[in-house]
């Protein structure tokens, strides 16, 4: 029996006594800098390959900014646009005197219908 629903206590997935020998010899690696806007160091390593080279831009995991290869000239944040509105899509979308001219159409529907609500109950 299963104490407190542990099956396996005290190890984790993929733990093993072979280390490289069993998952085979490392990739070899080399290590970037990049730098962001406020001075941070990011040293992620990438596989030492031919045909393929590190990315132009790293996001910072400290502040979210971009940061790029060269020191002395880190890219500028990148500028995101605000959370927009329904009402704010529909003003793109349609004119003052479309807006206008629908109003107007909506409330003469209403208006008809509490007429005919009025004169029903009568």
């Amino acid at each position: 029996m299963v104490s407190a629903g542990h099956a396996i206590r005290g190890s984790r997935v993929g733990a093993g006594p072979l280390g490289e020998q069993e998952r085979g010899e490392a990739a070899p690696r080399r290590t970037v800098s990049y730098w962001c806007l406020n001075g941070h160091e990011i040293r992620p390593s990438f596989a030492l390959l031919d045909e393929v080279e590190p990315p132009e831009v790293w996001d910072c995991p400290r502040c979210g900014f971009p940061a790029g290869q060269d020191r002395a000239n880190p890219p500028a944040p990148i500028r995101n646009e605000p959370y927009k509105t329904h009402l704010a899509y529909v003003k793109e979308r349609r004119s003052e005197e479309d807006g206008a001219a629908l109003l107007e159409e909506a409330l003469a529907t209403l208006r008809a219908r509490r007429r005919g609500f009025a004169t029903s109950r009568a």
